[in-house]
């Protein structure tokens, strides 16, 4: 989900919100089903899927971080018959995508703590989930989510290929602070996390909101390496 926008001036203040609860939740428990309704139209979004159900054997094992409101990622996963367990931290898009795809599995937690065992995953689809975290944390989520997948799994990873770092600006009308790589610098990241990556696409989107902007979209589609790569 993406939770950032082109920067903007000044530093409006991002909610704290309650002790133990991020500011990812504040917002994303703000937009509730009006995420979903402005990114309906994302035609790179229905690619990325497309080429990953291409790659997934039958019946495979999917984790969906940042899941949202199950749309369309987990809804599209399940429709092709496969298991898939989503990870958000708002408990209101928790809520709208059990509701909304029943047949997949939601747990509200947070990616960086939620236990993973090794391999345990045949594909993870991490669609815009990481824009709130620092580039440290980003880069160990995605070890993290190279980990949890089968040698030779798929990883689709998506984001806002900005060069900032905790950047004020506004989201769908919600103050937010933001934290991206450029093209380049994520594609290393991946690569350095134990992923190759296999292809690597490049959009741009306007939000169906009254004030959202245009957004440039980065989908890289990676392959965990079935061995190390030589140092």
């Amino acid at each position: 989900m993406p939770a950032s926008s082109q920067p903007t001036e000044g530093t409006p203040d991002v909610p704290e919100g309650e002790p133990g609860r991020t500011p990812a939740a504040e917002v994303f428990d703000a937009l509730g089903a009006a995420y979903e309704r402005a990114f309906a139209g994302s035609a790179a979004h229905g690619r990325s899927l497309a080429w990953l159900l291409g790659r997934l054997a039958p019946g495979s094992r999917v984790l969906d971080v940042g899941s949202g409101t199950g749309r369309p990622t987990a809804e599209t996963l399940v429709r092709a018959g496969h298991e898939v367990l989503g990870v958000d931290v708002s408990p209101v898009m928790v809520e709208l995508a059990s509701r909304q795809v029943p047949a997949a599995a939601f747990r509200c937690a947070d990616i960086r703590e939620f236990p993973l065992d090794d391999g345990s995953f045949d594909a993870v689809c991490a669609y815009f989930a990481l824009l709130q975290l620092d580039r440290a944390e980003q880069t160990a989520v995605l070890r993290r989510l190279t980990r949890a997948l089968r040698p030779g799994g798929h990883l689709v990873l998506a984001t806002v290929p900005l060069d900032v770092e905790a950047a004020e600006g506004v989201f769908l009308g919600q103050p937010v602070r933001v934290t991206s790589f450029a093209s380049e610098a994520l594609a290393a990241v991946a690569e350095g996390a134990g992923l190759e990556v296999l292809e690597r696409t490049e959009d741009l989107f306007t939000p169906a909101h009254p004030r959202a902007v245009p957004e440039p979209h980065l989908f890289l589609h990676c392959r965990r390496r079935e061995t190390a790569r030589p140092a």
